[in-house]
């Protein structure tokens, strides 16, 4: 009988997600004592014997085994103390003995947790929970508590956070909503602006002024950076491209947002008339003033507009990755610490601009592709996206490049709202930005839409290069 009830619970068990490394039972009369050993947690559960056939009890022992400190549950246990996760074991329909001051016995039903009490051995190996869930303000939060940030940066990051769900939503939307095609005006950069790239910039623009935090907002669709106005301004500087890759829109490709927070140069903030927010000659040159390197970044991170919604940051102290979950709509905590690889087998570069490169690129791509008996040819990957091509460069390693060319003299991609934001990223994750022969947050920009030539990705692989354009 004991072997039989091994193989059903060890069935029942993998059946759920949980494969046990051991099961004992120890039936005395009609009691029995069930040890289960799971991911290295052992627990014990006595009950009778008849209580041991509902999964729902095998169901609360896996969960148990995977907490990081002892459970207890009872029938007597608020309910609103109990984890989403517990709540599926409860059995409405359960008739419930219900005393009353009267004769005679009375039944109702009602809610019944059907369990009993579980407790996890204190030797046991702590792991935090597998269903533990960490929402992006909840993070922040533990940040601000921990002294990393101050609550204002807090609340500008939560700000464009909102925004990122809001363009997410509109991308998404796009079709349906006749948010394709080109509004018909061209943005500063003497580009064809999107429908989308409008309604992006003022969504983000929005949510920086409203959150009061914000000073000074730059943004590649704005000729000139923008003061907030007054009554709602704060001393953050923050530099960002709302909706990078916009024209793969109307193809429903991978697109994302990208944006920097720098702190404030108090000199050269400039008091500004409410009828008028647009900064005149004077405050412009002021502004470019406080153009400061990548490297007093004080936060970074990109939204990616794709089959999920995945919002990255670092605050200099890490990259980590939330993914918007939709049902509740919060950016939940789903990779901590990224690490890109020290190297890769993937580039990324337009090899249709190919013929407009110099003879040092044009030979460091043609070895990827043929690196002779001794190594394996790269594979190319390229997406027209910015915010794509890292992402996965992130995640795989390899290079990403946007290089200078005859046509483009400087390079395509500018330095501070999209080549630095980057490079702060990936130093964090272990990689390198370069423009091919120094470090992306070196650089010292002159203006606002400053154009450089970038090479990112894993660190030998971005070294690699730079040997080939010495």
């Amino acid at each position: 009988m004991i072997t039989k009830m091994e193989d059903k619970w060890g069935h029942m068990l993998t059946n759920i997600g949980w494969e046990p490394h051991s099961l004992s039972f120890n039936i005395h009369n009609t009691t029995v004592t069930q040890d289960i050993v799971i991911k290295k947690k052992k627990i014990s559960i006595t009950g009778r014997e008849s209580k041991f056939k509902q999964k729902t009890e095998i169901m609360v022992a896996a969960a148990a085994a995977m907490a990081s400190s002892q459970l207890l549950i009872s029938s007597s246990r608020s309910l609103s103390r109990l984890s989403p996760f517990q709540l599926c074991v409860f059995d409405s329909k359960t008739v419930v003995p219900c005393p009353t001051n009267g004769s005679g016995n009375n039944s109702i039903k009602r809610r019944h947790v059907r369990c009993m009490a579980v407790g996890i051995s204190p030797q046991a190996e702590t792991k935090r929970s597998g269903f533990e869930i960490q929402t992006l303000t909840g993070w922040l939060l533990k940040q601000e508590q921990a002294g990393t940030i101050d609550a204002e940066l807090t609340i500008v990051i939560s700000s464009i956070s909102m925004a990122c769900k809001q363009i997410a939503s509109l991308v998404q939307r796009a079709s349906i909503s006749n948010l394709t095609g080109v509004q018909g005006a061209v943005n500063v950069q003497g580009e064809d602006q999107k429908k989308l790239d409008v309604v992006s910039n003022e969504v983000f623009s929005s949510c920086l002024r409203s959150s009061g935090r914000t000073g000074i907002i730059a943004s590649e669709e704005e000729d000139v950076p923008v003061a907030v106005e007054e009554s709602y301004s704060g001393n953050y500087i923050v530099v960002f491209d709302p909706l990078d890759g916009s024209s793969n829109i109307d193809a429903a490709v991978s697109t994302g947002s990208i944006f920097g927070i720098y702190s404030p140069n108090d000199e050269c903030l400039a008091d500004v008339d409410e009828d008028d927010s647009t900064l005149g000659s004077i405050e412009q040159r002021c502004v470019v003033n406080v153009c400061q390197p990548g490297s007093n970044l004080l936060a970074a991170g990109y939204c990616m507009y794709s089959s999920s919604i995945i919002f990255v940051l670092t605050l200099g102290n890490g990259v980590f990755a939330f993914t918007l979950d939709p049902m509740y709509g919060e950016f939940v905590l789903t990779q901590e610490n990224v690490q890109i690889p020290k190297a890769g087998k993937i580039y990324a570069f337009n090899e249709g601009n190919y013929q407009l490169w110099d003879d040092k690129l044009k030979k460091y791509i043609d070895d990827l592709k043929d690196p002779g008996p001794s190594g394996k040819p790269y594979s190319a990957r390229y997406i027209g996206s910015l915010v794509g091509d890292f992402h996965r460069t992130l995640l795989y390693g390899g290079i990403y490049g946007y290089p200078r060319d005859k046509k483009s003299k400087n390079g395509k991609l500018r330095l501070l709202y999209e080549c630095a934001p980057m490079s702060f990223i990936v130093e964090q994750a272990g990689g390198k930005g370069s423009d091919g022969h120094q470090r992306i947050l070196d650089i010292q920009p002159v203006e606002i839409h400053q154009r450089v030539p970038l090479y990112i990705g894993s660190q030998e692989e971005v070294e690699k290069l730079e040997k080939y354009l010495v």
